[in-house]
């Protein structure tokens, strides 16, 4: 038995694998809220991460009806790019800044601007360094809080965090380490020079974590977090790695051919790549797969949370929410939604806001606002998919994974804007799934066991048949139109 661990922007879930049948025997959940501001500020309460985690396992090994002593190995999936800054004796100097925090952007202008701009930045560490980064939080730190900037002895991630608090140990994989901007994806190394130049000291340096391969674990469960969690105090926590990353191994997305799409809190687009392959678009990321490999990716900071937004402002249920879209026509009568609540990363608008386009007295109803909010959420992920294809990345079939893919007619949307096929997988939790699958495979790589990513993925990873759209012919055509009109009202910003 492996338990897997995500903790997202809105809760952590977790799961319990059976690695050997391949099933998920029980899943549970906790919440966690946001610290928000007008000024782009995103930040959360780490204490509330622990929470969940605790609350997620519990409920996660009762509906398994194992006992926590049968679990293996631990995998922790976390939200990407967060920052958590630890002092000497291991307390949380503040709260975490997130990935969709955009408050700490004119200061990535700023490191920008010293590594020579989106080009300069792809040749150096073969990203460019966008806002929500980890990079430009630290630069925010030192400027705005200077005496926490001087306490900071461990600079980690919220997986590496929580990994930390399962191990007593400082340690990052080379996937989630992608996301910093202090991090070469080539040669999988930290970018000393880059934090030196932020603080001369070499302070920052110092407090970095040891990086692992992603088959490697951290080590063994501490006793008294085992016996917090009612947990086997043998068990051994995995590398783990990134939501996008955990995702991609949760989708069997782990060999060229398969594209990964989430429909979550953030849209994600991804593929596997045996090379890094940097593309000429600083929109799309190069990131290092949390299975040996690379993983190109695009992500937009505004999917479900406007979605959300719309349908809590008309208190719809989501049921009520998806036969609102279905009455309105492709288009939404000319109705055009930019959702960019929290700014943009795909497309390049970090600073835009959201935007309500074309309406007129014939058109502002409820059911073409809310299918404006799904249509103009899904053009954003079209935008960038459109970019993972010119770089080369081929797009025959979408697994849609996320708390959008559950909608059936966002489904046929998402088909129809792509002129792609797409399928979900049977479990819709996977990252967590992913990050049970690594606990496994990491396990396996420590007692002599002969399963391989691969064949863990073929045993644990399945398709729902029943949620196969195809793209409909004339759907697409009419979406090409809409989608050209997205594009020229983007020129406009």
């Amino acid at each position: 038995m492996f338990l897997g661990i995500d903790c997202g922007t809105q809760g952590t879930k977790a799961i319990v694998l059976d690695a050997e049948s391949g099933k998920v025997l029980g899943q549970g959940s906790g919440p966690h809220t946001l610290i928000s501001a007008a000024n782009g500020r995103r930040e959360q309460d780490v204490s509330q991460w622990l929470a969940a985690f605790q609350q997620a396992t519990r409920e996660a090994l009762a509906e398994a009806g194992v006992s926590g002593a049968q679990i293996q190995a631990i995998g922790v999936s976390g939200q990407q790019h967060g920052l958590v800054l630890l002092d000497q004796s291991g307390e949380v100097l503040r709260p975490a800044k997130l990935w969709c925090d955009t408050e700490t952007t004119p200061e990535n202008d700023r490191l920008l601007d010293y590594l020579g701009g989106e080009k300069g930045s792809l040749e150096r560490l073969g990203v460019a360094i966008a806002p929500g980064y980890t990079v430009s939080k630290l630069l925010w730190t030192k400027e705005q809080h200077p005496d926490v900037f001087a306490r900071i002895d461990k600079i980690l991630l919220p997986h590496d965090y929580l990994n930390y608090w399962l191990t007593g140990r400082c340690c990052s994989e080379f996937g989630d380490a992608s996301g910093t901007g202090y991090f070469n994806v080539r040669t999988r190394s930290w970018d000393l020079a880059l934090l030196d130049y932020i603080d001369p000291s070499g302070h920052l340096s110092r407090a970095l974590p040891q990086l692992l391969d992603a088959q490697q674990s951290v080590g063994k469960i501490r006793s008294e977090i085992a016996q917090l969690l009612g947990l086997n105090p043998e068990a051994i926590v995995s590398s783990g790695g990134g939501d996008n990353m955990m995702g991609a191994i949760g989708t069997g997305n782990i060999g060229p051919g398969s594209i990964t799409m989430s429909l979550g809190s953030s849209g994600t687009v991804y593929a596997y790549a045996d090379e890094a392959r940097v593309s000429d678009q600083a929109s799309v990321a190069t990131f290092c797969s949390s299975s040996g490999g690379w993983l190109p990716l695009i992500c937009t900071m505004n999917l479900t949370n406007a979605t959300s937004a719309v349908r809590e402002l008309f208190a719809l249920n989501i049921g009520e929410f998806n036969l609102a879209i279905a009455e309105a026509p492709i288009g939404a009568q000319g109705v055009l939604m930019l959702p960019f609540l929290n700014g943009e990363r795909v497309p390049a608008l970090p600073n835009a806001t959201g935007s309500i386009l074309g309406l007129d007295s014939t058109n502002l109803n409820q059911a073409n606002l809310c299918r404006a909010v799904v249509e103009g959420t899904t053009f954003g992920l079209r935008y960038g998919l459109d970019l993972l294809r010119a770089s080369g990345i081929k797009s025959q079939a979408i697994r849609l994974i996320g708390g959008g893919a559950k909608s059936a007619i966002w489904r046929q949307i998402v088909a129809d804007i792509m002129d792609t096929p797409v399928v979900c997988t049977d479990h819709s939790e996977a990252a967590a799934l992913g990050a049970a699958i690594q606990a496994a495979w990491c396990w396996g790589e420590e007692n002599g066991q002969t399963s391989g990513l691969k064949e863990l993925c073929q045993r644990c990873v399945s398709l729902d048949a029943a949620s196969e759209t195809q793209p409909i012919a004339e759907n697409v055509l009419a979406y090409q139109q809409v989608y050209d009109h997205y594009r020229l009202c983007l020129q406009a910003l």
